[in-house]
């Protein structure tokens, strides 16, 4: 197996191997060898001893990990009426965090304009030069095209088709700069966190629209164009009266979004716009509000199905503003039925956990993933 300095440090930050003795068993290098390419990290500040590991007898060995304080990464999600920016550790742990309320469809300058002005006011909060940064991590509520990291015919995205967000951002701020739909920057922000033994896990985000992350074997998996877990734009029949904000009729959005449940209630007579609106209803009782999202999660529950049973998932996590428990007992009701029992029978249906954080714990570990491979670590120590 390649055994250089990256690959290494590859095996020390997956928790691979923990001492210098690991080291040699796995990649079959010298104990020399070893030492050098575990003195070079310790130099570079990638690395760090981090006290004595389990011994079975005699000397107890050094423990190294990944000295997850070695730079930060300036993490931004992208919704339809906000932004969030934070600085993370390559943990993901955010250490310093804001809102902006600027919404989408003000156009990517301004709020990528906004983005960038946050993330120099988090640094300088935080005493940090622009130098300590290692990359940027973007996520935008719409299809990424993950050849050019450019929106691709984003539904509720006016302005931003094509728009150079990436190449925006550098320009502010010159390191390596990723950009990601917003589901599976949160699907990979969940995995992260707390389901690093799952080889499929699928997360549908219903908030303004529906999207759905997946990530098979600790990647996300992004389709040829990006358009992998688009469901949001599935279309259903008997709903040619449900118009959506891609202009097609029927779209799964235009039925059971957030967006979809607001304008519902507002025909009731109890005012909402969006999906943060339901949300706050679902968290005062509203009995309205309640019955609504459980009939949107019995829809998504048909149309996850079917992503069920072509994908055999082992967790399915319910995510976004309208993650509630009347959403996903509605997605429970038809998504059993509709699926095969082989599919479902190791299936693990629950809410997300992270909640907002999921989108940057995500986009940090894109970054990371990117900045510190194998082959940016070889030429980051050859530099």
């Amino acid at each position: 197996m390649p055994s250089g300095p990256g690959d290494v440090f590859e095996l020390i930050r997956h928790g691979r191997a923990r001492t210098r003795g690991d080291l040699a068993d796995v990649t079959g290098l010298s104990r020399m060898t070893v030492a050098q390419r575990v003195d070079g990290l310790l130099a570079a500040g990638l690395i760090r001893e981090a006290g004595a590991d389990r011994a079975s007898g005699g000397r107890r060995p050094t423990r190294l990990e990944f000295d997850v304080t070695h730079s930060v990464v300036l993490a931004a999600t992208v919704d339809t009426t906000h932004s969030r920016t934070a600085l993370t550790d390559l943990s993901g742990r955010i250490l310093a965090d804001r809102h902006i309320d600027v919404a989408i469809e003000h156009g990517p300058e301004k709020v990528l304009s906004a983005i960038a002005t946050a993330g120099h006011d988090l640094l300088e909060s935080q005493g940090l030069p622009a130098s300590r940064v290692s990359g940027i991590g973007v996520s935008v509520p719409g299809p990424v095209d993950p050849a050019t990291l450019r929106p691709s015919q984003p539904p509720i995205m006016p302005g931003w088709d094509a728009y150079p967000v990436a190449e925006h951002l550098h320009d502010v701020l010159p390191v390596p700069v990723l950009v990601e739909n917003d589901a599976n920057a949160m699907a990979l922000g969940e995995y992260s966190t707390g389901y690093l033994d799952c080889a499929a896990l699928c997360l549908v985000k219903v908030s303004t629209g529906i999207g759905t992350g997946i990530v098979i074997d600790g990647r996300v998996y992004q389709g040829i164009d990006g358009g992998a877990g688009d469901i949001g734009h599935v279309r259903l029949s008997g709903h040619a009266d449900a118009v959506c904000q891609c202009g097609a009729r029927g779209c799964l959005a235009a039925v059971a979004s957030g967006r979809a449940v607001a304008r519902a209630l507002t025909d009731l007579g109890v005012p909402a716009t969006s999906g943060r609106d339901v949300r706050d209803l679902l968290a005062h009782g509203d009995v309205h509000a309640m019955r609504l999202t459980q009939e949107a999660g019995r829809v998504i529950g048909e149309v996850v199905a079917t992503v069920v049973c072509l994908l055999n998932p082992g967790v399915l996590l319910i995510g976004g503003a309208l993650a509630s428990s009347p959403l996903i007992s509605g997605v429970r009701e038809t998504l059993y039925p509709l699926s095969l029992p082989r599919a479902t029978r190791h299936l693990d249906v629950r809410l997300a956990s992270m909640g907002e954080d999921a989108g940057l714990i995500g986009m940090t570990r894109m970054v990371v993933d990117q900045v510190f491979a194998p082959s940016a670590v070889d030429a980051m120590l050859t530099a």
